[in-house]
């Protein structure tokens, strides 16, 4: 066994730094030239002090870095915990220590934006004792270090202290033996096809070498340093490295596991492959026997079942695994309806003709582009189709853009100009006529012959037009504010008094 780098996370709240930090820690230690989006395209790089490689990786949210662990995939050796010392400990700075505790790896504190006139640096590690979080200074074991990413302050230590981590933990790997590796995210490229980002915990990969991870398989036509550029020919213990050569586009999180045999390896992605639809199949028995039991509501009512579909297409396929699960938690109901998210498409790559075909299947299907573009032709059939393309940055603008939409398909809203309401009062059944609404106009003013609607509370009952329209016992065309009327419809008659009539025009 020989020593080999520690491997490190960070991470914390999404406005606390992190990715400054990232950013700040890479322009000590790197040429100008390679500087620029560290996580956006390489999810991990190496830095090197005194002679020691430190390996960093950064995840695509916390929701990913908990599903990589489920998997298996125990990648990290040191988490870093950025806290804002302006903002303090907030709900992600929790879920992210829950994260490395279940993870049982070891946590650092990095207190960010000293450098503020706000900041508050015994009010973050005061919160922080409530999480049972203790640093040294206060007679705990953590490590805590204070830093301005954007002042270049207190980088060094952060460093030093990652070292004396790293030498506690005593990390030791073998480098002569078959490799093994963490995909840490994978993508489709033009020219390259799948190329996942890779980190080699065991033995060593090279160029040529057959592999297998998770349902896909393959042998290995390129490994790509971290700076996108530069080809290598072999990678060791702690090293990340992009991997070209996949049938198929891997989960993050999946063990890649190198072959001796060619066979072997597509045989056991194969496998793999159906277990995992099996597994699809009996999920999709539970869910439906739980929306079917969901369907009644406690007084034994029935409730409608309504499915909001969208298309997922990401730059990343951790990305894309990461706003689908999101997207399939939500759910909105209210006394009559439920609405939950069904996601028709869930890969990497740009949005293409296919994608758009899919989503015209289903009426008010929506595609989200998140992090990537959609190609000409994608565009031009998504136009004429009116199916919509929406464009995002960021998961949680998806997620609210989505639910939005949710409590459109829950509660629609009316189409058509307002003109008048009138409120049922009493209601009259008039032989030969039918029940007429006894009503008075309440605001604006309604017509003979007007399209309206029927609300009772916030429902939409009917649409329809008035029939007859009378004050009094005199017939009339129009009725204003204030006055009182009897109004008779088109093939509706239940009216209760507190129902309200909107009339509109198209």
């Amino acid at each position: 066994l020989q020593t080999r780098p520690p491997v490190v996370t960070i991470m914390g709240h999404v406005d606390h730094g992190k990715t400054s930090l990232l950013d700040a820690i890479r322009d000590t230690q790197v040429t100008s030239g390679e500087a620029g989006g560290i996580t956006q395209h390489i999810g991990a790089y190496q830095i090197e002090k005194n002679g020691q490689k430190i390996t960093f990786i950064d995840t695509p949210g916390h929701a990913a870095f908990t599903d990589m662990r489920q998997r298996g995939a125990n990648i990290t050796d040191i988490v870093i915990l950025v806290v804002a010392a302006d903002d303090g400990v907030k709900q992600q700075t929790s879920d992210s220590i829950v994260c490395a505790r279940q993870a049982g790896v070891p946590l650092m504190i990095a207190v960010n934006k000293i450098d503020l006139p706000t900041a508050n640096i015994d009010r973050v590690k005061s919160d922080l004792t409530a999480y049972d979080v203790l640093t040294e200074d206060l007679g705990g074991d953590i490590l805590c270090t204070e830093v301005s990413a954007k002042e270049r302050i207190g980088l060094d230590e952060l460093i030093e202290n990652i070292l004396v981590q790293a030498e506690i933990e005593d990390l030791k790997a073998n480098p002569d033996r078959l490799a093994q590796g963490a995909v840490i995210e994978a993508r489709v490229e033009r020219g390259l096809g799948t190329v996942a980002t890779t980190l080699i915990q065991k033995g060593t990969i090279r160029v040529g070498d057959i592999f297998v991870a998770g349902e896909t398989s393959g042998r290995v036509k390129a490994l790509i340093a971290t700076d996108g550029k530069t080809r290598v020919k072999e990678a060791g213990p702690s090293t990340p490295v992009s991997v070209v050569g996949f049938d198929g586009i891997p989960a993050a999180g999946d063990i890649l596991v190198v072959c001796e045999d060619e066979q072997m390896a597509r045989d056991l992605a194969a496998n793999r492959a159906r277990l995992s639809r099996e597994k699809e199949a009996a999920a999709y028995q539970a869910g439906l026997m739980e929306s079917v039991v969901a369907t009644f509501a406690a007084d034994g009512k029935i409730k409608e079942q309504r499915e909001m579909c969208v298309v997922v297409k990401a730059d990343v396929q951790g990305s894309a695994e990461a706003l689908t699960h999101a997207l399939q938690k939500l759910k909105l109901e209210d006394d009559e309806a439920i609405v939950t998210i069904k996601v028709l498409v869930s890969e990497a790559g740009e949005v293409t003709k296919s994608d758009v075909a899919i989503a015209s299947v289903t009426p008010g299907t929506t595609i989200i582009a998140f992090g990537c573009a959609a190609n000409f032709a994608a565009t031009e059939d998504a136009r004429q189709l009116g199916i919509p393309i929406e464009y995002y940055s960021i998961v949680y603008d998806a997620i609210d853009s989505v639910e939005c939409r949710m409590q459109e398909v829950l509660s629609p809203t009316p189409e058509g100009e307002y003109v008048g309401a009138v409120v049922v009062q009493e209601v009259f059944n008039i032989g030969g006529v039918g029940n007429i609404a006894g009503s008075k106009c309440q605001d604006g003013f309604i017509k003979k012959g007007s399209n309206v609607r029927v609300m009772r509370g916030d429902k939409i009952l009917i649409e329809s037009k008035i029939k007859t329209l009378r004050n009094f016992k005199a017939e009339v065309d129009k009725i204003e504010a204030g006055d009182e009327c009897g109004v008779g419809l088109d093939n509706f008659e239940d009216f209760l008094p507190g129902d309200v009539i909107e009339s509109y025009v198209e």
